[in-house]
């Protein structure tokens, strides 16, 4: 029963905030601003599974430079657990099928995110040239899950190297995000699902990489998040929560 009225609420919610936010940003046409306020608002929804969720910023998060964030992509629940760690003036890159997803493919849309077509090498190229321009054009920074596809329950999966070249080609670090192990956690018939962690990462400069050792880069940040994610696991399982 209470599963069921999980979901009928949550639908209910996600569906408000899909609408809302749509005209919201159709208002405020593909603002940079606009992506974190949504995410924010889907990341309101975390107490309807649940969740007690811990967002850790560091001390002068709100100076960072534009920068492309990494964050490791799990299930669903990303949703309402990571994506309230987007800050302003960042847009994210998805895939082009989002879209077609109802109310939230428009909303993704609208916000002025950038949409990459995987199945196509070379335009998928094109694409993060692309970003690594508008980072700097645009003053954005650029939100990415390197894996490329939700990790469900297989730990931290090899990443891709897109997010990468456009931190190089664009000059701008690479900011980790990590989310505590939510896998196997959450069963929306029980009433709590304990606490997760969301924690921002310090800034990796990437001035001493280029695109000769970007797989490097890319295992470096991997091998950070990795060990980061663990401790976060570690810490929740000895506070018993």
């Amino acid at each position: 029963m209470l599963k069921l009225l999980r979901i009928i609420v949550v639908t209910v919610c996600c569906i408000l905030i899909c609408v809302l936010g749509t005209i919201y940003s159709f208002i405020r046409f593909k603002k940079p601003s606009n992506v974190g306020v949504m995410a924010r608002c889907f990341g309101r929804l975390c107490p309807l599974f649940g969740l007690n969720v811990e967002h850790r910023f560091p001390e002068g998060v709100a100076t960072y430079p534009r920068a492309v964030y990494i964050g490791n992509h799990q299930n669903n629940y990303d949703m309402v657990t990571i994506s309230y760690m987007v800050r302003d003036r960042t847009v994210t890159v998805g895939k082009k099928s989002l879209i077609w997803i109802p109310f939230f493919g428009l909303l993704y849309w609208v916000t002025g995110n950038i949409f990459i077509d995987r199945e196509n090498k070379s335009r998928a190229h094109n694409t993060m040239a692309e970003v690594a321009a508008r980072i700097n054009s645009d003053n954005l920074s650029i939100w990415m899950f390197p894996e490329g596809t939700r990790s469900r329950g297989r730990g931290l999966l090899p990443f891709k190297t897109g997010a990468f070249h456009a931190a190089l080609t664009a000059g701008v670090p690479i900011i980790p995000v990590v989310c505590s192990t939510t896998h196997n956690k959450i069963d929306l018939n029980r009433w709590d699902n304990g606490k997760v962690i969301c924690e921002i990462m310090q800034p990796i400069d990437v001035s001493n990489y280029t695109k000769d050792n970007v797989r490097e880069l890319a295992q470096y940040c991997h091998d950070l998040m990795e060990k980061r994610i663990a401790e976060l696991d570690a810490e929740i399982a000895q506070s018993g929560k």
